[in-house]
């Protein structure tokens, strides 16, 4: 049997980690939204002065969600106290 405090460790270990991953996701999700459309604004002008070329699909912009602060974790009172240090 495993004990509580070490997989209470390591889920608190994931769930640190995941919640990085998140807010690295947030943060790089409007750069690469940005990027494409500039890159579709730079590529207009070509498909304008191509006569019979090959029409690119018209992109529908996705909305984006504001940005939510990420849920801190709920901890019982003392529970810092009495769980064990590991290095």
């Amino acid at each position: 049997m495993k004990n509580v405090y070490e997989v209470l460790r390591q889920k608190e270990m994931e769930l640190t980690r995941l919640e990085k991953e998140v807010e690295a996701l947030r943060l790089v999700a409007p750069l690469l939204s940005e990027e494409k459309e500039s890159m579709a604004e730079m590529a207009k002008p070509a498909l304008a002065t191509a006569v019979g070329g090959p029409q690119a699909p018209a992109r529908i912009p996705v909305p984006t969600t504001p940005t939510i602060p990420a849920p801190q974790p709920v901890r019982a009172a003392g529970w810092d106290d009495s769980a064990k240090r590991w290095p």
